[in-house]
């Protein structure tokens, strides 16, 4: 369904169930203006051309002003609808739509419209599907490929958790530059934030790419303000460096409405920079932690650090 005519009241239906949740008030060193300018109107009009949907809408990304003024939009493949119900998530959930075979054909010819050097493409959860869209990945990363050979391609994916784990073969046989797959939260919160998914499920999904495919960038991320502790954090780092992560994010959780997930708090700039030193000490090729960082802020100028510290880790 065109985003234009969705119809009110059809987002969530399950969570009229959940009780509320009061939203604190942002601190100033998260708060951002409103989407505006030239850049961004384009980016959107490009994006409803060709009929498609973004992550940065359908999650409420607090940086999507700043994003779409440059025409970096994340795309969101398999429809507006995930099969998962996670409480920190603003995408809807319910029973999505058939995938649509022209859709890898459409993502392509947005990128080259906007010109993109790197582009990152996620998706919904589709656990209706035999494979959970492993294909449909794979063919949108070679659409891509084909237009645009020079761009660089991030995956952000779900964890295909219902489906043969060969379904991962399929996505990495694809050569996208970097493969990531979010944990979102330490593993003691998963019943209350992921009630679908599973921590080691999703740990060992990140360690089989490396193994299918060591030449590979790997990447995950966390949010924190969801109830967690810094020793919970740092094992999770630990977590990922056994599971050979080169890339670690580290965003601060903000609540979507009422009936979402509660934050817990606001962790500071400190605490981030804190962060960051902990994970760079365990041996991360990469880390973005601050309160507004998210999976593909940023991500093709950090693509560039990327390869640049693994260059210079190998010494060449």
């Amino acid at each position: 369904m065109p985003r234009d005519l969705k119809i009110p009241g059809q987002r969530h239906p399950e969570k009229a169930h959940r009780p509320d949740n009061a939203q604190p008030k942002k601190p100033s060193w998260i708060r951002v203006k409103a989407p505006s300018g030239k850049g961004y109107i384009e980016t959107r009009n490009i994006m409803r051309e060709h009929r498609l949907s973004t992550v940065c809408e359908e999650a409420g990304c607090p940086n999507v002003g700043e994003c779409w003024s440059q025409g970096h939009a994340t795309m969101m493949i398999m429809g507006e609808i995930c099969t998962r119900g996670c409480t920190f998530c603003n995408v809807a959930t319910g029973r999505p739509d058939a995938l649509d075979v022209f859709e890898p054909g459409r993502v392509a010819d947005a990128v080259k419209k906007l010109g993109l050097n790197h582009v990152v493409i996620t998706s919904v959860d589709r656990d209706d599907v035999e494979d959970g869209g492993a294909e449909h990945f794979a063919q949108t990363i070679r659409a891509v490929r084909r237009q645009s050979p020079g761009t660089t391609i991030e995956i952000l994916t779900p964890d295909f958790l219902k489906c043969d784990p060969s379904v991962l073969e399929t996505v990495v046989a694809a050569k996208p530059d970097v493969f990531n797959h979010n944990l979102e939260t330490v593993p003691g919160l998963y019943p209350s934030v992921r009630p679908g998914a599973r921590y080691f499920h999703s740990l060992r999904l990140l360690q089989r790419v490396k193994e299918i495919d060591p030449a590979m960038f790997t990447k995950s991320g966390i949010m924190v303000g969801l109830g967690e502790t810094g020793e919970q954090v740092r094992q999770v780092m630990d977590d990922m460096r056994a599971a050979d992560v080169d890339f670690l994010t580290i965003g601060q959780y903000l609540q979507p409405t009422p009936k979402h997930h509660a934050v817990d708090r606001f962790v500071t700039p400190d605490e981030f920079a804190a962060y960051e030193k902990s994970a760079y000490g365990k041996g991360f090729l990469m880390v973005s932690a601050t309160p507004l960082t998210r999976s593909s802020y940023h991500a093709g100028d950090d693509f560039a650090r990327l390869r640049e510290a693994r260059l210079k880790r190998l010494g060449a």
